[in-house]
């Protein structure tokens, strides 16, 4: 019974959770059992070592030769192993944290498990966390992340030159069975998109043409067969690069709403993608949602579609889409869905009387969103806006928008943070002003809009809008550190559901008692934190993810640690997104909290590893972006 126990609980954990059950119960079978108390050493510097550790209750304090704390370890972990592989003596001296309870595994057989199991080899000898290993369990299932656009092109671009009438190209793409063709000429104004052919000569990608066009822009307009191809292009050109993966193809032709996409190595076209090679590559529901939303001649008709929403939700992390992947893709169903209202509110109420942008925040604006969402939006108008004369179609957009939104799933804010509040229905220049004032003078109010409105980006209308403000607040937010240190104040308030022995906090509010809310104990704050950073970068990145990626090229964190807060990141909101899905298929109302006790001892240890990366980077972010002398605290 005993060996049982033993094999039992190493295979919960990495790397014996991957080991045959053959090695499994050879690793158990030569367990030697040592008790530590608090305070006393279980390895020390320089002394011989012929065991692996492995903690079975506990913790333990890992050090460096210069006496600095390396790491913090619990149930699960193992230590020693890095000086098993190299000099066979204490590298790394180890501590009891509390009272422990170590199982031993003798070298031997630590060397025959590097032998025979690739995957436990893997683990030790790279030294690979504990969370990067989960994290990279969970995606390494999907294949749409890797596999290159390139892969579904099964034959050169038809190519003709802007000047070819309408009638030959018409002609031209029969003969070779094609529903498009790219539209040459010979300018080089534009570097971006010239490109030199085998023959030697240079040419420019001038756009595309496809049956579509022939039927909106040839026959509906009655232009003649022999007008110039190069008459129809418009000044938009979207392409992709061969090396992107199916998943970002995909996500550029939902986003853009078009059915075929260029694609370029370099600069030289090497085919185009239809929207139906994605589908019979890799068949998504969330590619036929889109289309169907666009294809709704009423709200009535999008009401309907939140089952299918709960639905592409569901299948998407059953097929083992990551967290991006997911967040991406429904944050573009959410944008779907406020396009073709704007486009309904629009036949309604007739044209705009001035220009605008229908601004998204939050998760939508940081392609973040999971199927538990409200709304976070706003209108930026332009500035010949006069409230008298244009407000009264305004407001009636906002409210038929919010209304419609609300229809299809989306739940009205509680903050009323959305455009038929007048506050967030107001010109850019007021826009403008709102945010220097935030950055300038900020207030626990203004803190509050700033964490709302900082992550923006436009869903419909004139984008260039947003792009002043993303460019306005990337310009100032670095160069105010009173700011600054009052956002990473503002982002402790909402810390990890960590005790002080590693164990988890329990909500207990009244309504969700014994639980953890994953979204205000983890992503939330995480959320928080690395916008900080982000802002103190200048970044204009809105996802998280990229917002790291920003940071990683600066020295505001410490090598390897944005690495860390990356895989806590997408690992929590794996967690979150999972419960969800559990929830629906329960035919529960799905939420962002979690019972501890309904998971298995193997993922309760990873969420604690994540929080704990949450936990020091809170403590960091204190340290990093103090108060500036002489201002006094922020009240």
């Amino acid at each position: 019974m005993e060996l049982l126990e033993i094999r039992r609980h190493m295979g919960r954990f990495p790397p014996f959770d991957g080991l045959s059950d053959a090695l499994l119960d050879a690793v158990a079978g030569q367990v030697e059992v040592g008790y530590f108390r608090a305070g006393t050493d279980i390895l020390v510097l320089d002394q011989p070592i012929t065991e692996l550790c492995y903690i079975r209750s506990g913790a333990v304090e890992v050090f460096r030769r210069t006496g600095a704390l390396y790491n913090r370890l619990g149930e699960g972990d193992i230590f020693g192993h890095f000086s098993l592989l190299r000099s066979q003596r204490v590298r790394f001296p180890a501590r009891a944290l509390e009272d422990t309870l170590i199982y031993f595994i003798p070298a031997d057989v630590f060397q025959h498990l590097c032998e025979s199991d690739d995957h436990f080899a893997d683990f030790v000898e790279l030294e690979r966390p504990r969370l990067e290993a989960a994290v990279a369990e969970l995606s390494k299932a999907n294949d749409m992340t890797v596999t290159r656009i390139r892969k579904l092109l099964s034959r050169p671009p038809v190519m003709l030159e802007a000047t070819t009438t309408v009638q030959a190209a018409a002609q031209q793409m029969s003969e070779a069975q094609a529903s498009a063709a790219l539209v040459l000429d010979d300018d080089d104004a534009d570097p971006r998109h010239t490109f030199t052919d085998a023959g030697g000569c240079a040419w420019r990608l001038r756009g595309i043409l496809t049956n579509s066009d022939f039927r909106t822009r040839v026959v509906a307009r009655g232009l003649p067969p022999q007008t110039p191809i190069g008459e129809l292009m418009g000044e938009r050109l979207i392409t992709v690069q061969s090396d992107e993966s199916v998943h970002e193809a995909m996500l550029c032709m939902l986003r853009n709403n078009i059915h075929h996409l260029p694609v370029l190595l370099r600069r030289l076209p090497v085919g185009i993608v239809h929207l139906s090679d994605i589908i019979r590559y890799e068949t998504q529901s969330s590619l036929y949602l889109v289309s169907n939303i666009f294809h709704q001649p009423g709200v009535e008709g999008l009401a309907r579609l939140a089952g299918d929403v709960r639905g592409a939700f569901v299948r998407m992390v059953g097929e083992g889409a990551t967290s991006q992947m997911v967040g991406s893709a429904m944050s573009t169903i959410g944008r779907s869905f406020i396009r073709r209202l704007l486009e309904l509110a629009e036949e309604a109420l007739g044209p705009p009387p001035v220009a605008y942008c229908f601004m998204v925040n939050g998760s939508m604006a940081r392609n973040e969103q999971t199927i538990v969402t409200d709304q976070d939006n706003a209108l930026v108008l332009a500035d010949d806006f006069v409230p008298h004369l244009h407000d009264a179609y305004f407001k009636a957009l906002a409210q038929f928008v919010c209304d419609g939104l609300a229809a299809c799933g989306y739940a009205y804010c509680k903050g009323d943070v959305m455009a038929t509040n007048a506050r967030w229905r107001q010109p850019l220049a007021v826009w403008k002003r709102y945010f220097c004032e935030w950055i300038e003078q900020p207030t626990p109010e203004r803190l509050l809009r700033s964490s709302i409105f900082f992550d923006l980006d436009a869903a419909y209308g004139d984008e260039a809008f947003i792009e002043q403000l993303q460019d306005l607040i990337a310009a100032k937010a670095p160069q105010s550190p009173l700011f600054l240190a009052a956002m990473a104040r503002n982002a402790l308030q909402r810390t990890p559901p960590l005790g002080v022995f590693r164990t988890f906090v329990m909500e207990q509010d009244g309504k969700q008692n014994n639980t953890i809310n994953l979204k205000r104990r983890g992503t939330a704050p995480m959320v928080d934190l690395i916008r900080v950073h982000a802002l103190a970068c200048g970044s204009r990145a809105q996802n998280s993810f990229e917002r790291l990626d920003d940071i990683a090229s600066t020295q505001l964190l410490a090598p390897g640690a944005g690495e860390k807060l990356r895989y806590a990141m997408e690992y929590l909101s794996m967690v979150r997104i999972r419960h969800q899905v559990i929830d629906l298929e329960r035919h529960q109302a799905p939420d962002n909290t979690f019972v501890p006790e309904d998971v298995d001892g193997s993922e309760r240890h990873h969420l604690k590893d994540a929080f704990q990366v949450l936990s020091n980077a809170q403590k960091f972010l204190k340290y990093r972006y103090p108060i500036p002398a002489r201002t006094g605290a922020v009240r």
